[in-house]
């Protein structure tokens, strides 16, 4: 392999594959049985701006999670806090078992270096293999069922500039199949892609969770998220509501997320006035829910 193929897959891994080791926990099986994320009092932001701040809660293993909040509430920066790209200013996050996989936004990838579907989806052996180890005869037939599931068997060797957004989605898709991680993070994961692709990925997700993997996505689309996730995270800089979709996506729940967000953009600050100005507009919820997983 030349030196340039070797930068390409140290900064492409480093940048956009995202894949934690998490040494397994002894968690008493009464108190923690199922619950794989934990955070507590969790402050994310750049260069000490909060972008999200004092979150408490949990995620559970075999729930898909939807993420959802308007442009700028902090969705994206939640996640990359939980894959580990962003330290915390505050509190901790913690992933109680298990390995994590992240699927960033495709517009952070970089597609313009000469490499091929294969390449890419071979990324996802990084965490076994190392960065150059040598594929076995059964990874290739493992990769190949990957791209099977994803309905990209036939263009192991089509380089990633000409792949169309649905067609890359996909192959991020498998490449994620073959980390094998307990819990999973998707980044609008259905941005720029068709519809028939859409419906395809969601089923793929839900085979995940029917596995026992935790999944959270990031999401816009209301309508999808009602019809498909379990549990919804609302957040608009920090949590608005997290628990049964029906009873977090509601219009008075959806119009505290938008005064929360606008009075945040209006007094934005650093993270210790975050927190003295946290009471001026109210976010957390206090009527009793079924399966609620975080309180702030």
């Amino acid at each position: 392999m030349d030196a340039g193929r070797i930068r390409y897959y140290v900064t492409f891994h480093l940048t956009n594959v995202i894949t934690l080791h998490m040494q397994s926990l002894s968690i008493p099986e009464d108190a923690m049985k199922e619950i794989c994320l934990e955070f507590k009092d969790l402050t994310l932001g750049y260069q000490g701006h909060a972008a999200v701040h004092h979150l408490s809660g949990t995620a559970e293993r075999g729930v898909l999670t939807a993420v959802v909040g308007a442009n700028g509430s902090g969705k994206s920066t939640l996640m990359k806090g939980i894959a580990g790209i962003l330290k915390p200013i505050s509190g901790t996050c913690e992933q109680h078992f298990g390995r994590l996989a992240y699927l960033p936004q495709q517009s952070e990838l970089d597609r313009t270096f000469p490499a091929r579907v294969v390449d890419l989806v071979s990324l996802g052996f990084w965490q076994d293999r190392g960065l150059l180890g040598r594929i076995t005869r059964k990874d290739r037939t493992k990769l190949a069922a990957c791209l099977d599931a994803v309905g990209l068997t036939g263009f192991e060797t089509r380089p990633l500039d000409s792949l169309s957004g649905g067609q890359m989605q996909r192959a991020l898709f498998a490449r994620t199949m073959l980390q094998d991680a307990d819990l999973i993070l998707l980044d609008e994961p259905f941005n720029a892609v068709d519809e028939r692709t859409v419906g395809d990925l969601l089923r793929l997700i839900k085979d995940w969770v029917e596995e026992g993997r935790a999944v959270l996505c990031v999401l816009h689309d209301h309508a999808l998220v009602r019809e498909h996730f379990r549990q919804t995270l609302l957040i608009a800089r920090k949590l608005v509501a997290w628990g049964p979709t029906s009873e977090v996506l509601t219009p008075e729940n959806l119009r505290r997320a938008r005064n929360f967000q606008e009075a945040w953009d209006e007094k934005a600050g650093w993270c210790d006035d975050a927190r003295s100005n946290s009471g001026s507009v109210p976010v957390q919820d206090n009527k009793p829910k079924r399966r609620v997983a975080a309180h702030v």
